[in-house]
């Protein structure tokens, strides 16, 4: 197919970290780009003001809940991820951190280049583009955790987090418009942080470091078009089955039950970037359906959480854990093991109805039995502090939030199949050994922070009936390999067995982090679209070759 019959040059589906930075690198190169997107382009003023505003806040929107926060359950893990135009970038912490050197020399992707030598720039490129500073405002929260952690032998390990928030000018007033910060009055102007907590219910105050405001802002910019509320549903080659004449692709509605509105493009090349989910879902949907049989057998192998769990503590009703940011600071530990200050605002308290009091001990009938009698204990000795941990109402200004984290490896895998209890369609189900929901050192820490500040501890419910830890960072199971045998992607994020077809998200990564992994997503991404060469120099190759 001649160039000048495609439609764009390429469609990047997704437009969180992965897809804005490809979209951006590739329009800068001189490419046409479409961006199809599943969730909805939102404004300043139209994001909820508690995430009690269900229908702005999760997105099921099939049931009418069109907001921006997905909760996906599997039989291992609950996954949290964002879905919006910007990605999970409107609902994610802010938190923006360098992983440990070592994470490079594990994992399917270690030896595959000289990471140690050709991240750090990229690192440096994606703190640029998205904004990367040490927090300024620490809360209440954070200032209880650094004395909590000198209790505990640990506050020399305290730090302030590295966030893509904008704190304005030293000694002015918070709230405070300015004229684009950051890129030389070429970017939107903003407004600087009021520390109201509210990142993760979405920024209404334009201090958030979203895509829409950096990466994504510029791909527009610079002639990207933006499609919202649609899917992509198809993928497949146009002429030779290795995709070196360009895919078909084709999206729906992703907001209607009927009349879906149905668009088709023919690409000389697509990206693949709608979050590590996503993205895997919709290969195993491409996989079986024939329209890219050759995808890796390695497709869903070794899905990582970093080994996370949600606890907390929560304070007696005077106590104002709300504010700051929505991740202000953390310690360690120990080498494997840090926690963070994690906070939503008043009145965000929806999910407290997945909180209950602290239990103990493994998986398994025995931590149900323990609970139970936890609760009962706390209703007959302590009844108002026990129905206070099983109300939701009140929880965010009253509770510090814990999320700890953890390098240790441990994955599970996801496959594309029938359930049992519904045999008429397919879908991804985790299987494998049981990520840990209960880590000792991390409920210790809560149970001694209760203690000092006269509050209770809390465990996640799910961790405690089901076994089932929750996580915001979900990545891998499209991972870098050596070969198809080993993974599905090349260290320059290239599907294997087909040209032109790439993977820039959470999928991609070959390790558990052990950090947030916004920031080497974005870095990650930069790495892969610098191996692509302008659309000048390839115009120019392809013309030599035809006259020859």
């Amino acid at each position: 197919m001649a160039q000048t019959d495609f439609d764009v040059d390429y469609l990047v589906i997704g437009s969180g970290f992965g897809g804005s930075v490809s979209a951006h690198r590739l329009t800068q190169k001189g490419y046409s780009v479409a961006v199809v997107e599943a969730g909805k382009r939102w404004r300043a003023e139209d994001l909820p003001r508690s995430n009690w505003n269900f229908r702005r806040w999760l997105w099921r929107p099939l049931l009418g809940l069109r907001g921006f926060f997905n909760i996906r359950w599997f039989r291992h893990v609950l996954i949290l991820q964002g879905n919006a135009v910007g990605g999970g970038s409107v609902t994610y912490s802010n938190t923006l951190l360098v992983p440990k050197r070592s994470v490079w020399e594990e994992g399917s992707w270690a030896g595959l280049a000289d990471w140690q030598r050709e991240m750090p720039r990229h690192y440096d490129e994606a703190r640029r583009m998205l904004g990367v500073t040490e927090n300024r405002i620490l809360g209440p929260a954070d200032y209880a955790l650094r004395d909590i952690a000198e209790d505990w032998g640990c506050g020399d390990s305290f730090y302030r987090t590295q966030v893509g928030v904008f704190f304005g000018d030293e000694g002015e007033p918070a709230g405070k418009r300015y004229s684009d910060p950051y890129f030389d009055g070429e970017g939107p102007d903003r407004n600087s942080c009021i520390g109201c907590g509210g990142c993760m219910v979405g920024c209404r105050y334009d201090a958030k470091n979203t895509l829409d405001k950096n990466y994504l802002y510029f791909a527009e910019k610079q002639g990207a078009e933006i499609i919202p509320e649609m899917r992509v549903v198809d993928v497949k080659p146009l002429g030779g089955e290795d995709g070196r004449d360009g895919y078909e692709v084709t999206a729906v509605s992703s907001t209607r039950w009927w009349r879906r509105q149905r668009r088709r493009w023919k690409v000389r090349s697509v990206v693949f970037a709608a979050s590590s989910l996503g993205t895997q879902d919709l290969l195993f949907k491409l996989r079986d359906s024939g329209s890219l049989p050759k995808i890796s057998d390695q497709l869903g192998k070794r899905v990582r959480t970093n080994a996370e769990s949600l606890i907390g503590v929560r304070l007696p009703k005077d106590a104002d854990m709300d504010k700051g940011i929505a991740i202000g600071s953390g310690v360690y530990l120990n080498e494997h093991t840090h926690i963070e200050a994690t906070r939503y605002p008043e009145g965000s308290d929806a999910m407290g109805m997945l909180v209950t009091a602290m239990t103990r001990g493994t998986e398994g009938p025995a931590r149900i039995l323990v609970w139970l009698k936890t609760i009962f204990g706390l209703l007959l000795t302590k009844p108002l502090q026990g129905l206070r941990m099983l109300v939701p109402f009140g929880l965010a200004k009253q509770t510090m939030i814990f999320l700890c984290m953890q390098t240790l490896e441990g994955h599970i895998d996801m496959r594309y199949q029938r359930r049992w209890y519904w045999p008429f369609s397919k879908r991804m189900v985790s299987h494998g050994e049981r990520i840990p929901a209960y880590i000792p050192e991390a409920s210790d820490f809560a149970q001694h922070a209760a203690e000092k500040l006269g509050g209770m501890a809390g465990s996640l419910l799910t961790e405690v009936l089901f076994n089932i830890p929750a996580t915001a960072h979900c990545m891998g199971g499209a991972a870098m390999g050596r070969s198809a045998e080993e993974g599905v992607i090349d260290y320059r994020n290239r599907i294997f067995g087909y040209e032109n077809l790439y993977v820039c998200d959470g999928a991609m990564l070959g390790a558990n982090l052990g950090v947030n992994p916004s920031l080497t997503i974005t870095a990650l991404t930069e790495h892969a679209m610098s191996h692509i060469p302008a659309k000048a120099q390839v115009v120019e190759v392809s013309g030599r070759r035809e006259a020859a």
